[in-house]
């Protein structure tokens, strides 16, 4: 059974090579390339080389990777040398994911409008990304109508809905019924739990999330690709990685039981 698990669930910064050789062993098929996620640090073409290297040495596939608004290089800034610096960043990460063989970068989008800047960031990135080959998904960080609006905006071949399950879980954030009316633009999929209270990144079932009505209309969406688990072992209560990653593709197979229909592969 295919699944996919984070590449951070224990640090997003450092040699990554041990955690991808344990999600390997636990029988994982494919990661969610998180490192760097929340920095300015942009991967030069020598260490996409090396991940490219050890996801096949560790018979690993990329299924997404996600892109960073950056600290101070921000696509979504109101400064335009700030907004320029974010989008050469994006450009780093839509090559990178290219590079790796795959086709989404998951992007936070961290304003409750979709502003003028927001708009030319995307304007500018989307010949980029077309002739690589690589969309673009926007997480569900706040509201829903702001995904909407970017969505009447920009076509599914160029963007489309990453869900954050925990993110919906937490107050104000539309819980499963948020995602209903925007299933035919999901083509990504964060699944963690919480208990409401904040982003615990939790293993399914240690919170609040309605999974019984989550995994059917994920089913039924538009999302054909395997499930990606975006969990942290110190929040789940696990102190040695084998048992965190086993218990992790344990609860993984269960979601994909739930849905209702097998998911298909990654590639």
């Amino acid at each position: 059974m295919e699944l996919s698990i984070t590449t951070d669930y224990v640090s997003d910064h450092g040699d990554p090579s041990p955690c991808l050789r344990r999600i390997a062993d636990a029988g994982f098929t494919h990661v969610h390339w998180c490192h760097q996620w929340s920095t300015d640090f942009a991967y030069s073409r020598y260490e996409i080389a090396q991940i490219k290297r050890w996801l096949r040495e560790f018979g690993l596939k990329l299924l997404d990777l996600h892109g960073t608004t950056g600290r101070e290089k921000n696509w979504a800034s109101d400064i335009e040398w700030v907004r320029r610096s974010g989008v050469e960043l994006a450009r780093n990460r839509i090559a990178m994911t290219a590079r790796l063989g795959a086709g989404v970068v998951v992007q936070h989008l961290n304003a409750d409008t979709v502003t003028s800047p927001v708009r030319r960031s995307l304007d500018e990135l989307q010949p980029y990304a077309r002739r690589l080959g690589v969309r673009l998904a926007i997480e569900n960080t706040g509201r829903f109508d702001v995904l909407t609006a970017i969505f009447g905006l920009y076509g599914p071949d160029y963007i489309g809905l990453c869900y954050d399950s925990g993110h919906a879980n937490l107050s104000g954030g539309g819980g499963a019924a948020a995602l209903e009316p925007l299933r035919d633009r999901l083509i990504a999929v964060h699944l963690h739990d919480n208990d409401a209270t904040g982003d615990q990144h939790k293993l399914p079932f240690m919170g609040s999330v309605d999974w019984q009505r989550l995994m059917p209309l994920i089913g039924s969406s538009a999302y054909r690709k395997c499930l990606s688990l975006e969990v942290s072992m110190p929040n789940s209560g696990f102190a040695e990685d084998a048992p965190f990653l086993q218990e992790a593709h344990r609860v993984g197979e269960k979601l994909v039981g739930m849905i209702g229909q097998q998911s298909s592969g990654a590639q």
